[in-house]
């Protein structure tokens, strides 16, 4: 059993943030950090807020990753920690898009034996489900979040690479987006082959087909600002109804075509007002093979710890092992 965070550790937090006279009254991990904690307080005020912990207690990938995971050269490497998620919420207000407003951050261990960061409460629910019930009231947000994603992804990214890393000048691994994505899913490919018997099989099926599409990308990349997960579960509306961005420290410089493969996967039949005409389509293909690979190889990964829906991680990757077999039949077809 995980020791999660008790209300009485996080008094401290709260009178520090909010004042020695407020309480907490309840506390609620909530089922969406999987390499964070994340609390929502409620206060004895009625108000309340949410607090992120980063430590390994909280993090189901710790267990199941290689050693090297939090290398912040590699630009998908394991995205957590308190600076890499200052990072990400500074570089999203320089662009004029909207990440959580952070209330305070402490690295300090004195008011909790972990970093931690306190954050603003959305509670008007995801964009995903506000646009499985009610379509219509979501084309405003869904608008809104097209120019966020037009201004981050038309930034001059300096080069690839997180923002953390990139941003404090320190180097970054690989040559090129495309040959980063390459590689990560030749690898996502043999880690999927030692967990799943169709895989194992079709590996040099999927290997060739990656290595082709690869081949036929020309065009010089797009490099922009990246969320890199970008679903519509992870899109809050605030009170005034405007998306913001979570689950940020992920946050990258990268070729937007890969931001626009996963989009394009998550929003489906709301992909349209996000859509942009200027992408390269080699990319988009090697990149669409590529995240099927890693949406095999990760939930995999995951779903062999003790994470509490690691049933519907393996059902996610049994998902994608169909889907990338039957991508790469389509492409070998022409």
């Amino acid at each position: 059993m995980r020791p999660f965070a008790t209300a009485e550790q996080l008094a401290g937090v709260v009178a520090e943030v909010f004042g020695t006279d407020r309480r907490i009254v309840t506390i609620d991990r909530l089922p969406n950090g999987s390499k964070k904690g994340v609390y929502r307080l409620g206060l004895d005020d009625a108000t309340t807020t949410i607090v992120y912990i980063w430590d390994p207690a909280e993090d189901y990938w710790s267990d199941v990753q290689d050693a090297d995971h939090a290398d912040r050269a590699d630009t998908f490497s394991h995205a957590s920690g308190l600076d890499m998620f200052e990072a990400a919420v500074n570089r999203l207000e320089s662009v004029g898009a909207r990440g959580p407003r952070l209330l305070f951050a402490d690295r300090s261990r004195a008011l909790y034996p972990a970093d931690i960061a306190v954050i603003e409460d959305l509670r008007g629910g995801t964009l995903q489900a506000l646009l499985e019930k009610d379509p219509d009231a979501g084309r405003e947000p869904l608008a809104v979040l097209a120019g966020m994603l037009r201004l981050m992804h038309d930034y001059p990214a300096p080069r690839f690479g997180q923002v953390f890393t990139v941003d404090r000048g320190l180097p970054v691994n690989g040559e090129s987006g495309v040959r980063v994505i390459l590689d990560r899913a030749l690898t996502d490919v043999q880690e999927a082959a030692k967990r799943d018997d169709r895989v194992r099989a079709g590996r040099s099926t999927l290997t060739e087909a990656l290595q082709d599409l690869a081949s036929r990308v020309t065009a010089p990349p797009r490099i922009g600002l990246i969320h890199g997960e970008l679903g519509a579960d992870h899109v809050m509306l605030a009170d005034d109804g405007a998306p913001v961005l979570i689950d940020v420290e992920g946050l990258a410089y990268f070729d937007i075509e890969w931001e626009h493969v996963f989009v394009r996967m998550r929003f489906q039949e709301h992909y349209a007002p996000l859509r942009r005409e200027d992408l390269d389509p080699d990319r988009m293909r090697l990149f669409q093979l590529a995240m099927h690979v890693s949406l095999i190889a990760g939930p995999l990964r995951i779903g062999s710890g003790d994470h509490p829906q690691a049933a519907w991680f393996r059902d996610l990757a049994a998902l994608h092992v169909r889907e990338a077999f039957a991508f790469a039949a389509k492409e070998a077809a022409g």
